[in-house]
Formats: structure tokens, sequence, C-alpha cells
């Protein structure tokens, strides 16, 4: 029998217990409150010793691989924060096919029907921070190196299958310091040719093949602090940000369209400022989150918000740059869109098509560091980062079997 055809029964065979297994592996995992914030949002999760900690979810890894017999490897930059990476296949051709999920999540926020950390099944859906972004994708990779394993698969395998349990996705030190894709890479401690991020929704009908940058900048006014009952004595700097972000909001960042990217983006996501109503706030702070298109520049943007600030009149206004990362793009025409395309026709029936994107993946740092990158996974991209996150248990189940199919195809 050949191998798809084998993996097809396999699923079809198993299918009640697949399914049982998955909710059951995403339900615990989800129970893990493993949030991931910048560090100086950690006092607003007391529940959290240190960012993230996904050591919580990586036992359910760990002991997954251990129940399946699939040798990994964990690293970790720091104690709490590991990055758990399980293997399969002879490894004798050089090609590496990586497929890495993370297990730190955003807060939950507000809104929910029902309590977030506790997964819900209902109308053939899960609901629970995490269940799509990026848990759920997470548990159907582990599921299918399970079963390449059960069915004795894997050992066809030239190449080599890499399913990565990553932490630190979610949200970015301002010191730069990165504890998930980019300290393994930076420490050679993975060395994938080709690689699928299953993080993007889409329901598997687009592959992400081009991302945009991403920005992230502080801008303080200082002003004079004083009673409130004699504003005359201070200088408000509220009043001053405020003058600062109607010149903001109508910015247009110089730009060439981008004929996947599209146009740059500004959000003015955070502001903070003022200690009480009785007092003239001294500062005020706003942060931005800029996505950026090819042929911008970190220079030209700062030169762009630095003439927002010089027109102020009597301002003093203080820029920070908490993160850049520039956008990148692959050739859409490749041999994993082509794997990934051949399968979901063949098995679903429709073929996905390249798209740019507004979200970053671990695909950019993978990109930018000589691997062949794209996004693709299950899911709607509307339920990503939002309240009451879902995804279909189906869409699941079939990317399961389609990681199978397109491992076969990349290192088979």
């Amino acid at each position: 029998m050949q191998r798809k055809e084998m993996l097809k029964t396999y699923f079809t065979e198993h299918e009640a217990d697949l399914r049982s297994h998955l909710i059951q592996l995403i339900t615990a995992m989800v129970k893990e409150r493993t949030v991931n914030v910048i560090p100086e949002k950690l006092p607003d999760h007391p529940y959290l010793k240190i960012r993230g900690e996904e050591y919580r979810a990586a036992a359910y890894v760990t002991a997954a691989f251990d129940a399946a017999g699939i040798p990994y490897q964990s690293y970790a930059r720091t104690e709490g924060r590991p990055n758990v990476i399980g293997t399969l296949g002879r490894g004798e051709t050089g090609e590496v096919l990586m497929m890495p999920g993370h297990m730190d999540v955003v807060p939950a926020g507000e809104g929910w029907d029902t309590d977030p950390y506790t997964v819900v099944e209902k109308d053939g859906c899960l609901f629970g921070r995490g269940v799509l972004d990026n848990k759920g994708p997470l548990v159907s990779i582990l599921i299918a190196a399970e079963v390449l394993k059960a069915t004795g698969i894997d050992e066809s395998f030239k190449g080599q299958l890499m399913i990565a349990a990553l932490s630190d996705e979610e949200a970015e030190d301002p010191s730069g310091v990165d504890y998930g894709i980019g300290y393994l890479l930076e420490e050679k401690l993975i060395q994938p040719t080709i690689a699928v991020i299953p993080d993007i929704g889409e329901n598997m009908k687009k592959i992400d093949v081009a991302e945009k940058g991403r920005a992230v900048i502080k801008i303080t006014a200082r002003g004079k602090q004083a009673h409130g009952s004699t504003p005359q004595r201070g200088i408000n700097a509220v009043y001053m940000m405020a003058k600062l972000v109607t010149r903001i909001e109508t910015l247009d960042l110089q730009h060439d369209i981008h004929p996947l990217l599209g146009h740059p983006t500004l959000n003015l996501g955070e502001i903070q400022g003022g200690a009480a109503p009785n007092v003239v706030p001294g500062t005020c702070a706003i942060y931005l989150d800029i996505r950026s298109v090819p042929g911008m520049t970190r220079a030209g943007v700062l030169e762009q918000l630095q003439g927002c600030m010089d027109a102020v009149e009597g301002g003093s206004f203080e820029l920070e740059v908490l993160s850049w990362k520039i956008p990148h793009a692959v050739d859409p025409d490749n041999r994993v869109v082509r794997a990934i395309q051949k399968n979901a026709h063949d098995l679903l029936g429709f073929t996905p098509v390249t798209i740019g994107m507004g979200g970053g993946t671990y695909a950019k740092k993978l990109v930018q560091n000589g691997v062949l990158a794209v996004g693709w996974g299950p899911g709607d991209d509307t339920a990503f980062h939002v309240a009451n996150e879902y995804v279909a248990i189906k869409q699941l189940i079939d990317f399961a079997l389609l990681t199978c199919y397109v491992a076969i195809d990349l290192i088979g």
C-alpha cells in the first residue's frame, strides 16, 4: 500500500481515538496559562513568575514524544522557557523540514462567554485562549508525528522532519533578547532547510509567502507636574500628546505599494499618562505599531515621526524604538508551496493561494537566516487574539493528515 493511502486509512480507522486525543491534549495545554507579555506588563499577571512560563505546556509535549517513542531535544536560553524539538527520519539527504508551533499565548482580555482557560467544545469547534494561536495547530502537528511513528512511515524519510514546540512568539523583550526561534538560530541549535509555520489561519486556503515588517515605537511627552487647581503652573503632557496624536493619525507613511503586502499601517495601540484628576500630568506616553513594506527604511519612518513632533508648538518629546523587524518575501513558486497546494487539492478539493500578510510569524527569522519558510495552517484568521477564540476540530485533524502528506513529498 502506498504511504499516503496507508495514512488516510489509518486516520479513518482511528478517527474517534485521534479526535479524543487531540481534544484532551489541547484542553490540558490551554489550562496552563502560558501568557507572554513584555517585562513591564508582568505585574499585571500575578499568576506568572516569569514571562511565558512555557515549561507548563512543554511538559505535555515531551510526554507525547516519550509515549510515541520520538527522540527530542530541549533547549532553553533561560530556565522555564524551553524549546522542544522532536525529530523523525533518517536525515541522509540534508533536507530538513521544520514545523514550529509556539506554546505562549496572549492575555485573555475581556468579553469571553466562558473561562478562557477551560476548553469548551461546541458545534464542532473548540473555544479557549490558544486553541488556534497556537496550541491547537501545535497539537495537530504532534499528532502527525505520532501517526508517522506509529505507522513506521517515518523510517522511510530520507530527510528529516522537525516538530517543534517553541517559546517566546507573542511578545518581544525590548532588550532584543529572544528565547525562541531567534535563540535557536543564533546558537545554531537548529539547521532547517525548509519550514512550514502553522500559525496564519485562513482555513488552510492561503499560504503566507510575504510578511510586513513590524516596528514598536514609544513616544513620551515631557511636561511639568503641578497641582490640578493651578494648571497654569504646570505643562500638561497629555494635552501636548493630544496635539501630536492628531498629527500621527493623519500621517501618510512614505512607501511604494507592494504587490503582495500593499500599504503599510500605523496603529496607536496604547496611551499612558496622568496620576490623578487633581494633578497636572508631567508625562504621557504612546506606543505605536507600524507594519512596513519593502522599500521603507527605519531612518525614513523616524524622520517622518520626528517631523510630527517638531510641528507641535512648545512640545518636548522623546522617541524610543522598542522593536524593529524588516519585511520579507519569498518566491511564491517554490517547492514547499507546490507540495502544500497539491496535497490540499487532492485531500480537501481546493488549491491554497499565496498571499502576503501584516502579521508576523516564525517565518520571518527563518527566511532571514536562509531558510525557505512559508506560513500555512487551520482556523479562521479572524479568531486570533480575540475573546472566544475558536478552531474547528475537523480542520485540526485534516491538518495533521496534510502535514504527513507534505512531509512525504518534501523529505520522503
